[in-house]
């Protein structure tokens, strides 16, 4: 078995195939310190943690995460806070960074004799129309080679070699450019409230998430194209608390920004999953908006689903939950996906030039603002879908 990528998707099914006596290789084609570096969000849902907690992969998880549960929104209306841990299936978020999930992943991996190549980039994957399909790889000096295996489970991203080697019309290619883009920045500094910051500004979004109690998560809307390098770090700080109302609710704890991006928000979905013995998961088999924090947790939510469907396969002989794998994973998706397009209604003014339908799309989400604010269904539907894949 040959798995592509060593994100969350990667490597919980690493994981959890070598639990339950799958040969496998994961090919990675960055270093392990990028692995272990690279900066994504870190929202993990109560279903994520269950699934962690049932293969014996939360140590690290309950040892240095944090527990979650509040929102706060910040409008030209006022500002009203959600304890969504008291709503709707009442399930908190914990918070525990990306990159020390992944870390966290990769060691009990690597310490249970799990084999797995870095600096190995997957050129493209051939014969997954048979039964043993090979997957050409680069290593770091140029050099070629080749793996193969029973199956190749492709959680390499968008971009990565498992969607590139699809045939061309055996898939449909699901798009969505949501117009809005966001630069993503993490602060060497202490969280400004406890709570999730969303606020809704004239100027366009802000978005406040801790990280640790040293680091936190802020998001800003710009225009379409603007390089995370444009703006000085005096104007980000200052843009931040007019958009938060800091005059209003109290400063911002400023500190250097260790990271910048610019974040086109976009969707993508591909059906279905499986190709003959290549399958999708994570990135490589939906791209989400960051509005909801629902990526690293649909990627370890189809890793579990895959490595069970597998091991059914390949131990057992049984392979119905590999065929209805693409189809449940789905399901998923897209109610994830559709969520995740409601919050970004919820949080941005319709970008583009003002007019009729612009001042219509506000006060359309005004209205979203003020049933969340007032009504307890309302609230119970946000919860169960905030926290929930």
């Amino acid at each position: 078995m040959v798995v592509l990528g060593a994100g969350p998707a990667g490597l919980v099914l690493g994981n959890l195939l070598l639990a339950g006596g799958v040969d496998c290789v994961v090919l990675e084609r960055a270093t392990a310190e990028q692995v272990k570096s690279r900066s994504r969000a870190g929202f993990l849902a109560a279903n994520t943690v269950r699934i962690l907690d049932r293969h014996g992969l939360a140590e690290g998880l309950h040892r240095r995460g944090r527990t979650h549960s509040t929102c706060e929104f910040r409008t030209e209306d006022g500002r009203f806070r959600l304890d969504y841990a008291t709503l709707g299936r009442r399930e908190p978020h914990t918070v525990h960074p990306q990159h020390e999930l992944v870390t966290d992943l990769l060691t009990h991996y690597l310490d249970a004799g799990g084999r797995l190549h870095f600096a190995t980039e997957a050129v493209a994957v051939h014969g997954a129309d048979g039964d043993r399909p090979s997957v050409t790889v680069r290593g770091a000096d140029g050099r070629t080679g080749t793996w193969q295996g029973r199956y190749v489970a492709g959680c390499d991203g968008r971009h990565g070699a498992a969607r590139r080697s699809l045939p061309p019309g055996s898939v449909r290619h699901h798009r969505l450019d949501h117009g809005v883009s966001w630069l993503a920045l993490l602060a060497e500094a202490p969280p400004s409230l406890d709570a999730v910051g969303y606020a809704v500004h004239e100027r366009g979004f802000a978005g406040h998430m801790a990280r640790t109690p040293e680091v936190t998560r802020y998001y800003l809307q710009c225009e379409r194209g603007t390089p995370p390098g444009a703006w000085s770090e005096d104007r980000i700080w200052d843009e931040l608390a007019l958009r938060m109302r800091a005059s209003d609710y109290g400063p911002l704890r400023r500190g250097p920004l260790l990271h910048r991006a610019a974040v086109d928000l976009e969707s993508d979905v591909l059906e279905p999953l499986r190709h003959g013995s290549l399958l999708l998961a994570g990135d490589a088999a939906s791209l989400i908006s960051p509005s909801a924090a629902k990526g690293a947790n649909l990627a370890v939510l189809e890793a579990e689903l895959l490595a069970r469907a597998l091991i059914d396969d390949l131990r057992h002989g049984s392979p119905d939950a590999l065929a209805d794998y693409s189809a449940r994973c789905l399901e998923h998706i897209w109610r994830a996906q559709e969520f995740s397009r409601w919050m970004v209604g919820l949080l941005h003014r319709v970008p583009g030039p003002a007019g009729d339908e612009a001042a219509f799309h506000d006060s359309l989400r005004r209205s979203r603002l003020a049933s969340l604010r007032t009504s307890r269904s309302c609230q119970d539907w946000f919860a169960e879908n905030y926290v929930g894949v």
